[in-house]
């Protein structure tokens, strides 16, 4: 049915997070099941059936006036529809 992006983040954390500490793993936890709602919200609202992650690209962010950080996900997706018996 086509090609299709969605995009996620963590909640915020206070400070700075770095890849491989123990923030980021938190986070990252936190963004993997905030995409997994969303891939399942998009394939309903698609009106496929599932989806076959073909690229992701994970970044931290920080916001210098809060002081706090988190992750931002973008992944691509291939979605499917199970083909109709006849």
């Amino acid at each position: 049915m086509g090609e299709h992006t969605v995009e996620a983040v963590s909640a915020r954390v206070g400070g700075r997070i770095a890849h491989g500490d123990e923030m980021w793993g938190r986070c990252y936890d936190g963004l993997m099941a905030a995409a997994r709602e969303r891939l399942v919200q998009e394939i309903a609202r698609l009106e496929g059936d599932y989806a076959h992650i073909i690229g992701e690209s994970i970044d931290s962010r920080h916001d210098t006036g809060t002081d706090e950080a988190w992750l931002h996900g973008r992944f691509d997706y291939v979605l499917y529809r199970r083909p109709t018996s006849k």
